[in-house]
């Protein structure tokens, strides 16, 4: 069994791809996703939590912060590379394990961290990281 705990932020960015597969968004876009991240752990700490509730969403809400209302085709750390959905997800879950990592989550035995972007209601992506 597996005890999970997810808060939810948002992101507004501006980005382009590259790529003939993309169509109309090799163009410069604008994109809102509404941004799960999801926390996993078998067994509850001391206090009954998987994670802090409050640590959890300032922590993805500093994350969000250093990526929204940007255009990422001008930031360093995506210069040459397509900023999808996928990859947004797996830049948001390795922030957020750095910080579980570094105990700034609270909680004890996380075994696992879902991110999960929603691009609208019919299409999402996720990744997952085992702890």
């Amino acid at each position: 069994m597996t005890y999970s705990l997810t808060v939810r932020d948002h992101i507004m960015v501006a980005h382009s791809f590259t790529g003939e597969m993309f169509g109309p968004a090799q163009r410069l876009h604008g994109a809102t996703f509404v941004v799960d991240a999801t926390f996993r752990a078998a067994e509850l700490d001391a206090d009954g939590v998987v994670v802090d509730i409050g640590r959890a969403s300032e922590a993805l809400r500093g994350i969000l912060s250093e990526l929204s209302y940007r255009n990422l085709d001008d930031e360093p750390q995506f210069r040459g590379v397509n900023t999808t959905t996928e990859r947004l997800c797996s830049v948001i879950a390795d922030r957020l394990v750095d910080l579980a990592r570094d105990g700034g989550l609270g909680g004890a035995g996380l075994n696992g961290i879902v991110v999960t972007l929603h691009e609208s209601h019919i299409a999402w992506a996720s990744y997952e990281v085992a702890l």
